[in-house]
């Protein structure tokens, strides 16, 4: 993105940081919600930018931006969390909290963050001098010498060699081995999909990998439910319910009945405490799967928590020894009137 694209997106953010500046708990609501709106419509204004779109908004908006590479993860959960409470905000009854103020300045900053975010650039080794820095070769070429025999071969001597006999010896096995890992990668078999390297780089912890193979997964089969399911679960990891929620809605909508979609959801729901919609989601997933061993297991977690101790011990012990095997009676209700849930699901 070129630097004249960057301050224009920069400037379509200013109303935003000029309502952010006044929000104030001590300001009537209606004012704090009317900050909140303006602001909103300000980043979706420069996202706009960032991306070259003039018809996207909400969560569409951030997803592109973030299939680009032009936000990260993080930047882009901080982005649907205050499109959250936008959405909140379109009750004219609904109040704004201090985690609504909180969410706005820190989607600001965050986004401010990647419109000035300049982009990382790998040196070579020091070890290692670049192609750019070899220098010329000046002054007079002189002939090469050489011995003629009227009665024998004509015998060429060359020039004496400027690096030593091992540095050249080093500096070809490290060309050949240069090109062998090159062809490597260049002639080898893709047989893994978006879809798997996702999942490889999810399990070893690499998360904006994991994001950006998944994304290309649903850019390359929009009719695949299992990437929106892994961006959903680790959404849910970060506690952006949210954004993990708007996935799972995404997976359902592409099939239905996707066992591993329904367990998710049921995960979800079971981590904000809605039992009795998780152990819906979970009975459609054992129904999906019934060999589906974990679905069974925190069915039966759930059924403990909604307190149908017989019902929950069917489960469990169809499901055996797991994660889910820790599961305790509900806790007492919160000053919210959910309890918290003791299992987090995988």
């Amino acid at each position: 993105m070129s630097t004249s694209e960057r301050l224009k997106a920069r400037a379509g953010l200013d109303p935003a940081r000029a309502a952010i500046a006044r929000l104030d708990r001590d300001r009537g609501t209606e004012d704090l919600a009317a900050d909140l709106i303006e602001s909103w419509r300000s980043m979706e204004d420069a996202l706009r930018v960032l991306v070259g779109s003039t018809v996207l908004s909400g969560q569409a908006l951030i997803r592109e931006a973030r299939q680009r590479q032009l936000i990260n993860f993080d930047q882009a959960n901080s982005l649907a969390e205050f499109q959250a409470v936008n959405d909140r905000l379109n009750d004219v009854n609904y109040r704004p909290t201090d985690g609504d103020m909180n969410a706005a300045r820190e989607a600001v900053l965050k986004l401010d963050a990647a419109l000035i975010g300049e982009p990382v650039v790998v040196e070579a080794p020091k070890s290692a001098p670049r192609l750019s820095e070899a220098r010329p070769i000046t002054g007079e070429v002189k002939s090469i010498p050489y011995v003629a025999d009227a009665n024998g071969p004509v015998k060429v001597v060359a020039p004496p060699s400027r690096f030593p006999r091992w540095v050249q010896i080093t500096a070809g096995v490290v060309l050949v081995a240069g090109l062998a890992v090159g062809g490597y990668f260049l002639f080898r078999p893709h047989t893994s999909s978006a879809l798997e390297q996702g999942i490889d780089a999810y399990r070893a912890g690499q998360r904006e990998i994991a994001v950006s193979d998944f994304n290309r997964a649903v850019r390359e089969d929009p009719t695949a439910p299992l990437p929106h399911v892994y961006l959903a679960r680790m959404a849910r990891e970060v506690g952006n319910t949210t954004l993990a929620n708007q996935e799972l809605a995404l997976a359902l909508q592409v099939d239905e009945h996707n066992a591993t979609a329904l367990r998710e959801m049921g995960a979800l729901m079971l981590t904000q405490g809605n039992y009795e919609l998780a152990r819906r989601f979970y009975v459609r997933a054992v129904q999906a799967d019934p060999g589906d061993k974990t679905a069974q297991g925190y069915l039966g977690c759930t059924l403990m928590r909604l307190n149908r101790t017989a019902d929950a011990a069917k489960f469990l012990n169809r499901a055996g020894q797991g994660p889910w095997s820790n599961c305790t009676p509900a806790p007492p209700q919160s000053a919210d009137g959910r309890g918290a849930p003791g299992v987090i699901p995988p």
